[in-house]
C-alpha cells in the first residue's frame, strides 16, 4: 500500500492556560513504525489526537501525503485508530466487530465477507469470527481491535498505547508480532507509549517526548546509546547518572578529562568539549566489577550494597568511594557470583562507555503538563534536534 507519509508542521496545542503539545515538527515516513515515548502528561497522546481529528490544533498544520488535513473531521482523514480499551462491541460477534466500519463503505456483501476474513487471517483469529468479546482473551480482543482497524485499510494506523492493559509476558509476546504485522501490511504506525521497552522493540524510529516538545528523536539505538541530555538518559531505560567537573575538555581526538570526586576519569562520548559542570551517562551493562585493588585509569573503588538475580541477569547495586550510587547488570552465564552485600570491588567505567552531558541545556525552559514524579519544569533541545550519526 502507498502513502502513509505524515507531517507534522510547528503544532501546538493549548487548553486554557496550558500548552499540551508546544511547536512540535515532526516527520513520519511512509511504511514507517514511528513511536512517541514519554511520561503521563508529556503530550504524546495529545499529539496523536491531533493526527487522528479528535482534537484540532491551536496553531500549526496536519499534512497527510503532502494534503493538509489539519480541519478535517476524522472520518475524512486517512487513518484509523486502535485505543488501549479496545472499544469492541459486546453484543457484536468478532466479525460484525471487525466489519463494523465496512458499513459505511456501500461494499458488496461478498467483498466485506473477503476483507473481514482476510483481516482476522493478518491477525491469526480465523476460526473466532463467531465469538463475542466476553470470550476472548485480553490478547485476543487485542487483535480484534486491530483487525477491525485494518480491514479499512488506512494509510496510517495510530495506536495509544494498545498493549497497556496485559501482562508483561503477554504484552512481550504481542511486540514481537506487532512489528511483524506492521511489516507484512506496509502501513504506516504511529504508536505511543510510556513502555521502553515496547519503543525500543518495536520502532523504526522514535521521539522522547517531555513537556509537550521532543527532547530527542532517532533511531532506538542512537537514542539509547547517544541520549543528548540527562533527561532522555534517564527515561529511556536504566542510566547511571553522575556529577563531575571537566578538568580538560576534549576533542575528536582526545578524550575529555574530568574529576568525580577525587578521581580523576576519560570519557569519549558525548559533549567532549564542555567545560564546568557536567554529568555523566553510563549504562549498567556497561558497567564492569573486579576484585578490589585494581589499578588504572577509570578504575574507582567501591562497595556493593545490593544484589538483585533477575533471571537472565544479575543487578548489582554499588557506592562508589566517591558517594555515587550505580547499577551493573551482568550477565547470567551460570558462573557463582562471588560479590555480596558488603563485598568492596573495583569498579572500572569504559572511556567509551561514558557520556558527557551538558548539566543545563538552556534552549528553553518547559512547563510539564502533569506531575509524573518529574520536576515541575525541565530544559530540553529544539523539537528539530536529532542526535549525531553514531560513530
Amino acid at each position: 500500500m502507498g502513502g502513509g507519509h505524515v507531517n507534522l508542521v510547528d503544532l501546538t496545542k493549548r487548553f486554557a492556560d496550558v500548552t499540551a503539545v508546544a511547536g512540535v515538527s515532526l516527520e513520519v515516513r511512509a511504511g514507517e513504525f514511528f513511536s512517541l515515548l514519554g511520561p503521563s502528561g508529556c503530550g504524546k497522546t495529545t499529539t496523536l489526537r491531533l493526527v487522528a481529528g479528535f482534537e484540532q490544533p491551536t496553531s500549526g498544520t496536519v499534512l497527510l501525503d503532502g494534503r493538509d488535513v489539519t480541519m478535517l473531521p476524522p472520518n475524512k482523514r486517512d487513518v484509523n485508530t486502535v485505543f488501549q480499551s479496545y472499544a469492541l462491541f459486546p453484543f457484536l460477534n468478532v466479525a460484525d466487530n471487525v466489519a463494523f466500519g465496512l458499513r459505511y463503505r456501500s461494499l458488496p456483501k461478498a467483498e466485506a465477507t473477503r476483507r473481514v476474513g482476510e483481516a482476522l487471517e493478518l491477525v491469526r483469529l480465523s476460526g473466532y469470527e463467531k465469538r463475542r468479546p466476553g470470550q476472548l482473551s485480553g490478547g485476543q480482543q487485542q487483535r480484534v481491535a486491530l483487525a477491525r482497524a485494518l480491514v479499512l485499510n488506512p494509510a496510517v494506523l495510530l495506536l495509544d498505547e494498545p498493549l497497556g492493559a496485559l501482562d508483561a509476558k503477554l504484552r512481550r509476546a504481542l511486540q514481537v508480532e506487532l512489528k511483524a504485522l506492521q511489516e507484512q501490511v506496509g502501513i504506516t504506525f504511529l504508536y505511543v507509549t510510556h513502555d521502553q521497552e515496547e519503543a525500543l522493540t518495536m520502532s523504526d524510529r522514535l521521539a522522547v517526548m517531555s513537556g509537550g516538545r521532543i527532547a530527542q528523536l532517532g533511531t532506538p539505538r542512537q537514542v539509547y546509546e547517544e541520549p543528548v541530555d540527562a533527561y532522555v538518559a534517564d527515561f529511556l531505560g536504566v542510566s547511571n547518572l553522575m556529577d563531575a567537573t571537566v578538568t580538560r575538555p576534549g576533542g575528536a581526538q582526545t578524550p575529555c578529562e574530568l574529576r568525580v570526586g577525587e578521581f580523576e576519569l576519560d570519557a569519549t562520548c558525548g559533549a567532549v568539549d564542555a567545560t564546568g559542570a557536567v554529568r555523566l551517562a553510563i549504562r549498567p551493562e556497561r558497567v564492569q566489577l573486579a576484585e578490589f585493588g585494581a589499578s588504572g585509569r577509570n578504575v574507582v573503588p567501591g562497595m556493593v550494597e545490593r544484589v538483585a538475580f533477575l533471571g537472565s541477569s544479575v543487578q548489582v547495586f554499588v557506592r562508589l568511594a566517591a558517594g555515587e550510587n550505580l547499577q551493573a547488570l551482568l550477565h547470567n552465564d551460570g558462573s557463582p557470583l562471588t560479590w555480596q552485600q558488603g563485598s568492596p570491588v573495583s569498579v572500572t567505567l569504559p572511556p567509551d562507555a561514558l557520556r558527557v552531558l551538558p548539566s543545563v541545556v538552556p534552549d528553553f525552559e518547559r512547563q510539564l503538563v502533569e506531575d509524573d514524579g518529574l520536576s515541575a519544569t525541565a530544559s530540553r533541545v529544539p523539537a528539530t534536534s536529532s542526535p549525531p550519526p553514531a560513530s
